[in-house]
């Protein structure tokens, strides 16, 4: 069975500290590396994705800096990039679930930028479509969010709630990059 590597909005417009505000897990990029030096080693499908923000402030546009991947993905050598305007890679510019039909692809394992957003969504449709789907919580990142009450989630409280959700509603199992790395046959 071959598990396919998702990288979900690496990009550069995530660093704007000042447009997103206090983030979490500052380990994120090198687990993501570490994910993508492993599947092109095994050479397993790797997959990634950008976010092609529409909102006009956004870091996230494309045509702007910001909308290139982080370096730590300088060296991939991906089986499908594509763009998306919306929370799920399974509603982006390419059909995924008719891509990984067509490469007999079962399961996924999923990191990327935003913890809570982009990669949940994304993982949860994947369960909801019959996927194998495992999620690197620590390849992963966030920024504190303030509620409709005004009190705010730091970005850690997000990734918890984030990682209770996926594993609770049995939508993907969440492991570590070391125990993703030392199950790798």
């Amino acid at each position: 069975m071959t598990t396919a590597l998702l990288l979900i909005d690496v990009q550069q417009g995530f660093d704007d500290a000042l447009f997103w505000g206090p983030r979490n897990n500052p380990g994120a990029e090198a687990n993501i590396k570490a994910l993508l030096d492993a599947w092109q080693t095994r050479r397993d499908p790797v997959v990634l994705v950008h976010h092609d923000s529409v909102k006009p402030d956004s870091p996230l546009r494309p045509g702007q800096p910001g909308n290139d991947f982080k370096p730590e993905l300088a060296d991939a050598r991906p089986d499908l990039v594509f763009g998306k305007k919306v929370n799920s890679a399974f509603l982006g510019d390419v059909a995924l679930d008719a891509w990984f039909t067509r490469k007999n692809i079962t399961s996924f394992v999923l990191a990327g930028i935003q913890t809570n957003f982009c990669c949940e969504t994304t993982a949860r449709m994947g369960g909801n479509l019959g996927y194998d789907v495992t999620f690197a919580l620590d390849a992963t990142f966030t920024f504190d969010l303030t509620g409709p009450d005004g009190s705010t989630l730091t970005a850690d409280e997000l990734s918890k709630a984030t990682a209770a959700n996926l594993h609770g509603g049995g939508f993907a199992t969440v492991k570590s990059t070391k125990e993703i790395l030392a199950s790798l046959p």
